[in-house]
């Protein structure tokens, strides 16, 4: 018996978070090993279809790096980084776009829907969803003058209609989102899938942003993870170089959705099983929140 009480109890915990929570938007940007090891790939859908199911609105943009390596390895395609972004020619670009809005998103609306949910694969390019253009990078190396480098088709968001995600909202529906917009004559960008979900939220007016890693979360300089991060705290962080390479983009994406009206935003350990309902119904969580004050 007390083993029931317990789970009842469990549930109670919960009950708090359900009620606040009820009927908001919440956008979660899934990658990272949370795509690629089988466990985690069902535990992250089943805590998708228990949001829907609790009242609570997620909306899944999907990355795939990994994979596309993978693909353009085994094709013999050449890829080549700038700043931490893939210099996309029509070829490459043409690849990047059966991964993402093919195999990967396909994949995980599947997933979703075999653990009783109903989710709908879009691009960016779906319903005027991601309007983009292409991305001017600039590098400045060993005293020279800055360099405007072409990197391709890599794009940035200039606009967003959620038009079809909160029609699919209203219906039931969980959106699943490829990070893939479209120009303006109809050209194909690849865009950085945690730009996306961050002008996403925003534009949803999101009460939350959940940025799946493969890392705790944000840490001290003693190596101790921060639960908890203000705007200010964080700026001083990167300033100081506490938060370094792969974790400052994440730690902006945050700070910006905040800006533009999210309510919290949260980076967390996607390698811990029902990481998402973890962060979300629990006290303690398993990452880190990052929020305005």
């Amino acid at each position: 018996m007390e083993k029931f009480i317990g789970k009842a109890e469990v549930l109670m915990e919960a009950l708090p978070y359900i009620q606040r929570f009820y009927g908001k938007t919440f956008v979660i940007k899934y990658g990272g090993s949370a795509m690629v090891d089988e466990e985690l790939k069902a535990s992250f859908a089943q805590d998708m279809v228990l949001l829907k199911y609790v009242g609570i609105n997620p909306v899944v943009v999907h990355g795939g790096g990994p994979q596309i390596n993978e693909v353009l390895q085994k094709m013999g395609t050449p890829t080549q980084f700038v700043r931490g972004m893939r210099v996309t020619d029509q070829e490459t670009m043409d690849i990047v776009e059966m991964v993402l809005a093919g195999k990967i998103n396909k994949e995980i609306v599947s997933l979703i829907n075999r653990h009783g949910g109903m989710a709908v694969g879009l691009s960016g390019k779906d319903g005027g969803l991601i309007q983009a253009r292409k991305m001017s990078v600039t590098v400045a190396s060993n005293g020279e003058p800055p360099e405007i480098i072409d990197i391709g088709l890599v794009g940035e968001i200039v606009g967003i209609n959620p038009m079809v995600i909160n029609t699919l909202d209203e219906n039931k529906f969980i959106p699943v989102i490829a990070p893939v917009g479209a120009g303006e004559h109809g050209e194909t960008y690849n865009i950085n899938a945690d730009l996306v979900a961050g002008q996403l939220a925003e534009a949803l007016g999101a009460e939350k942003l959940i940025l799946l890693t493969d890392v705790d979360g944000v840490k001290d300089k003693k190596g101790g993870l921060l639960s908890t991060l203000k705007i200010n705290q964080a700026r001083k962080l990167i300033q100081e170089g506490v938060v370094a390479e792969g974790m400052i983009p994440k730690v902006e994406c945050c700070i910006e959705a905040l800006k533009g009206g999210v309510g919290k935003t949260h980076i967390i350990d996607g390698r811990v099983k029902h990481a998402v309902l973890l962060e979300i119904f629990t006290k303690e969580g398993v990452g880190t929140e990052v929020v305005r004050k």
